[in-house]
């Protein structure tokens, strides 16, 4: 028998998102707001002198691409739906 650890399926990459921004130990990641459907998780700590690494893909497998995002690593990374691709006004 399988079991699962949610609330909602509907609800579950923006919870796991949720969830990732508020454990980042070094509580420098944000997520865009511009539209609930899309799902970017940022660098606050940003240097704009920098070039910026930005990746993406299916959610379903966290912390998966919003986990690399921080220092050293990735500037920005954009989030589909469970096991999808994110959508092309997404990226």
């Amino acid at each position: 028998m399988s079991q699962f650890f949610f609330n909602q399926r509907a609800n579950l990459v923006n919870e796991v998102i949720e969830g990732t921004i508020i454990a980042s130990p070094w509580n420098n990641l944000a997520r865009l707001e511009s539209d609930p459907a899309i799902r970017v998780v940022v660098r606050r700590d940003l240097d704009k002198n920098n070039v910026a690494v930005i990746s993406g893909g299916g959610s379903g497998h966290e912390p998966a691409h919003a986990g690399f995002v921080g220092k050293g690593m990735l500037t920005a990374a954009v989030c589909g739906d469970l096991f999808a691709s994110p959508s092309v006004d997404a990226v």
